[in-house]
């Protein structure tokens, strides 16, 4: 996760992260990813049922129930586990987690035992009655995925009228209270619609958005192919940053996000060192406390079955099931050789990562999007966009 607002419009400083001693139970949630101490951010896709029928679901989730989903009292005991081991959100996810009748109570449990409860949804579910018990359990955050304006929206989630209706569930957010914002995936049929999605940011108020970089997932799997390009990305990411700028410099300071490729850290450094030298510096004294990708460290996934995965799209690789241990015995189980490389995995990548001048700010990348393409885990990630002069192959 890169800070583009962050880091690029000068809104957090080194020194913001060190007064809390970059402890994860001290941190306000925008510093979060400066953590020293990597306390897992917790995925809980609590359902893997779904009323949408998106394309690149990571989840594979359909319209039908699982049999095997955890109770609410396993919910509840997987909750007090994550507490005690200081896990400082828990992020509901599905499927939709608002089919779940006991998502709020499971939420609200969460709040009450000290940790920040936030959603992932579409949007569509929310009405005004269901934002005002979102607002009431203590949510702190409601993400709610778009793909795009109507058109293009309802292609990707398979049925007509899901864009209105996610933009209904926003202005629902709003009207009760909640911190509302977006989640879009990049891919080359949507890129395009990227400065809508500011536009929307801007007309709405909307005070965050996620630019997720596409994972080769679930079926996201299948849209290998249609990732963008190298060039297509350092396009992608420099429009970004120029419309977050453009926000900020009209008074609307939107935090803006993007996710599952570390390379757009480095990528930020290097266009601010020719544009802005001091802050350039500041810029990778926090990306160095960031450390880049956090899959089976910082970050971690439990599915709707009690399955324990290194991020969500590690779901074809379960370290154990917290029906079995608790989520904490199993997380610190160095005996799993897969969980020992990944709580260190900058020794284990190979190829130009292994080279690479920027590895303790990316962290290797992502490992499951190498895996994907070359059914090698420790290979380079093929969505790395930097070119071999920018990470020190070449002089």
């Amino acid at each position: 996760m890169i800070g583009i607002s962050k880091l690029y419009c000068d809104t957090v400083e080194p020194s913001d992260a060190l007064r809390y001693n970059r402890q994860s139970k001290d941190l306000p949630s925008h510093l979060l990813q400066f953590a020293i101490d990597k306390k897992p951010v917790v995925v809980w896709n609590i359902t893997r049922q779904c009323n949408l029928k998106c394309i690149h679901c990571y989840a594979k989730a359909d319209s039908g129930k699982a049999e095997n989903e955890l109770s609410t009292a396993e919910g509840m005991a997987l909750i007090d586990d994550l507490a005690e081991m200081g896990a400082p959100v828990l992020l509901l996810s599905g499927g939709e987690p608002l089919m779940r009748e006991d998502m709020p109570d499971l939420a609200a449990y969460a709040v009450k035992k000290g940790m920040r409860a936030v959603i992932s949804t579409n949007g569509t579910l929310i009405s005004p009655e269901k934002a005002k018990i979102l607002k009431e359990i203590g949510l702190s955050y409601v993400g709610i995925s778009i793909d795009g304006t109507s058109e293009i929206n309802d292609r990707f989630r398979g049925i007509n009228g899901a864009f209105s209706a996610a933009l209904k569930g926003v202005k629902n957010c709003q009207a009760a209270g909640i911190k509302v914002g977006l989640r879009f995936t990049i891919n080359r049929f949507n890129v395009d619609e990227i400065p809508a999605l500011f536009d929307i940011l801007e007309e709405m108020r909307i005070p965050r958005i996620c630019f997720y970089h596409l994972v080769y997932a679930g079926r996201g799997s299948t849209l290998v192919n249609d990732d963008l390009s190298h060039e297509q990305t350092r396009k992608a990411v420099d429009l970004i940053m120029d419309r977050t700028k453009a926000l900020h410099d009209k008074g609307i300071p939107t935090e803006v996000l993007t996710v599952d490729n570390h390379a757009d850290g480095p990528y930020v450094y290097l266009r601010l060192k020719e544009e802005d030298p001091a802050r350039a510096k500041e810029v990778l004294e926090l990306l160095e406390m960031n450390e880049g990708n956090n899959s089976g460290r910082g970050i971690g996934c439990v599915s709707w079955d009690g399955e324990v995965h290194a991020d969500q799209f590690w779901r074809h690789c379960s370290f154990g099931n917290v029906r079995q241990r608790r989520f904490s015995e199993i997380w610190t189980d160095m005996s799993n050789p897969l969980m020992k490389r990944l709580k260190e995995k900058k020794k284990y990548v190979t190829g130009r990562c292994a080279k690479c001048r920027w590895l303790d700010i990316c962290g290797g990348n992502f490992r499951v999007r190498a895996e994907a393409v070359t059914d090698d885990i420790w290979a380079p990630d093929p969505a790395c966009y930097l070119t071999d002069e920018e990470i020190g192959l070449q002089s």
